[in-house]
């Protein structure tokens, strides 16, 4: 029998589930994949204004949020580029606002990547913009934005998406859009694991959506060979990566160091000279630490209209854990004391080679200095990895393309990263308490709390020298690493799946003991007490979509109805009531 069959049974499952929910409820199909879209105008006397919004019952009811929501999007989208610009934005959900995820949600997150989980408290947005001469308006410019809202981080998806619809929505206008969105309605939800085909406007789209069970690093074709989908005419390799010798090669040396920052969670900002560079730069600092996730505050494109500004731009306290990508010169003075600058000019070749940036010290940012720099004052913890630099530099004078030049990159930072975590899991792992421990008619033991200092005592054995080679002051990086949002992000995410992992345990113990033997000579209290306590578990754990073992969870239903039928008649009523 094929070992993946099973799972393969199990994502289609996922999906039919997915497609019962959906069947009932107006617009779900979208909402799972889009929150709404915008088109965003700009009015010579009203300035910006939102012009439409599809669907036209989208959940944004509440006057104060709907303000709100209207606001940020139309201030994100007008960057006041001639011609057309992509770029992407992040922005903060108001304090009350409820979701439109439905059922399915706990399992799209039991099976997504850390890094793809749903937004929860923030919305992406995705826009297309376009400002040409246009002398039939008074203001002498055609200035509009289509903008794609959700809460999926599937940048590289989204965008490619407005490359197909945004060129024809602005020669159609809203029947197009109407169009579009119906389209969408009928795109199967995403499900991990699954490859699918999104048609619209006459194209197909084939996508893989990533699974937490993939191997990092593995390539998605390999991964999804077995499914047997009809050849669409345009594959997107990713829908979420982006190109990072692209995003990167004008600080390729520096980018150790950036890899610190984003580990350590330090506030960052970064200086661009275009929404689209700064968008895809801050994205592409916060992947550099994947497969972990990045747990603090970034924002692609940041402006002074932002709810938040007054918020970041404070000087009466420490600068927040977050990285701003921005674009406007005012933003020199105002950010002029923040620990860490990534100031970026247009890309110019020197030679073969992109000129490289050079770290400088904060007391030389002038406010009216234009000159790209990283300006810090950040001591490295690890040593650059020569050997990298030099294959990279290799690759571009060979003229070796950006999709292979991103690999490479892309597999250095994963390793680097799964160097740094390994340890940890590890040391983790021994806090599980052993599996003889858990017994039928107990709680389920706790977990060891986490110390520090036990498990830097097992570095010098058992620390990243083993999967690296790259030398430096680790035990440094790590202690600074235990004081960030990051460690915290991390650590609360694997005690919560520990936890999971002992209810299921339980679980399947209960499941193989003797519950009739048991009751012989318990009173009715007792029983009953164990009876509503294996309820409640067996409610819980649906709900939450464990991992349980197949079949265990009928199992127990069965044994509970054994247990509850040897009880007498008044009691087994009450129970049933349960």
């Amino acid at each position: 029998m094929d070992p993946l069959d099973s799972s393969e049974s199990r994502l289609v499952e996922s999906a039919n589930a997915a497609e019962n929910t959906e069947s009932s409820l107006p617009w779900a199909r979208f909402s799972s994949w889009l929150e709404c879209v915008c088109v965003v105008t700009f009015d010579l006397e009203l300035g910006q204004a939102i012009e439409l919004v599809y669907p036209h019952d989208v959940k944004l009811t509440e006057k104060e949020v709907r303000n709100e929501f209207i606001h940020m999007t139309c201030v994100m989208c007008f960057p006041g580029c001639l011609g057309d610009t992509q770029f992407s934005f992040r922005l903060r959900q108001s304090v009350g606002r409820r979701g439109s995820w439905f059922g399915e949600e706990d399992a799209y997150s039991r099976d997504a990547p850390v890094t793809l989980q749903r937004e929860l408290a923030h919305f992406y947005g995705y826009v297309y913009f376009r400002q040409v001469k246009d002398a039939a308006v008074k203001r002498g410019y055609f200035q509009k934005s289509l903008v794609l809202v959700s809460r999926l981080p599937y940048v590289h998806l989204f965008q490619s998406l407005l490359q197909i619809i945004a060129p024809e929505y602005f020669e159609k206008l809203e029947p197009c859009l109407e169009a579009v969105c119906n389209e969408i309605d009928q795109w199967q939800s995403p499900v991990p694991g699954l490859t699918l085909n999104l048609p619209v406007m006459g194209v197909v789209m084939q996508v893989r959506i990533p699974s937490k069970n993939d191997k990092p690093g593995g390539s998605p074709e390999k991964q999804a060979q077995k499914e047997n989908l009809l050849p669409a005419p345009m594959m997107l390799p990713t829908i979420h990566e982006l190109d990072l010798f692209k995003c990167f090669q004008s600080f390729l040396i520096h980018l150790q160091m950036l890899w610190e920052l984003m580990l350590l969670g330090e506030p960052v900002v970064v200086m661009a000279p275009s929404p689209t560079v700064s968008s895809e730069t801050v994205l592409a600092l916060v992947s550099s630490i994947a497969p972990l996730r990045y747990c603090c505050d970034y924002r692609p494109y940041f402006t002074i209209h932002d709810t938040e500004f007054k918020e970041y731009t404070t000087r009466t306290q420490a600068p927040p854990n977050v990285i701003l990508g921005v674009t406007n010169p005012f933003f020199i003075k105002t950010f002029q004391s923040w620990p860490h600058i990534i100031r970026l000019g247009e890309l110019k070749m020197s030679g073969d080679l992109p000129k490289q940036v050079k770290v400088k010290k904060l007391a030389k940012l002038k406010t009216l200095d234009t000159k790209p720099g990283i300006y810090t004052a950040h001591k490295m913890f690890l040593q650059k990895d020569k050997s990298l630099i030099k294959r990279l530099l290799k690759g571009i004078q060979r003229k070796r393309p950006s999709e292979v030049q991103s690999a490479i990159l892309r597999r250095h930072l994963l390793e680097l990263t799964q160097s740094f975590i390994i340890p940890l899991e590890r040391y983790l792992a021994s806090l599980m308490p052993l599996q003889r421990s858990v017994t039928p008619w107990k709680t389920p033991p706790q977990i060891r709390p986490f110390s520090q200092e036990e498990f830097m005592g097992t570095l010098e054995h058992a620390g990243p020298q083993l999967t690296s080679v790259l030398k430096g002051d680790w035990v440094g990086l790590y202690r600074k690493f235990f004081r960030s949002p990051n460690f915290d992000g991390w650590y609360r995410l694997r005690h919560r799946e520990m936890t999971q992992k002992l209810e299921c345990l339980h679980l399947e113990v209960v499941c193989d003991a003797d519950l009739l033997g048991w009751t012989k000579d318990k009173s009715e209290v007792e029983i009953v007490d164990l009876v509503l306590k294996l309820r409640e578990k067996l409610v819980s754990k649906t709900h939450q979509y464990l991992p349980v073992k197949e079949g265990v969870l009928e199992k127990l239903e069965g044994y509970l109805q054994t247990v509850i039928s040897s009880l007498p008649e008044d009691l087994q009523t009450v129970l049933h009531r349960y």
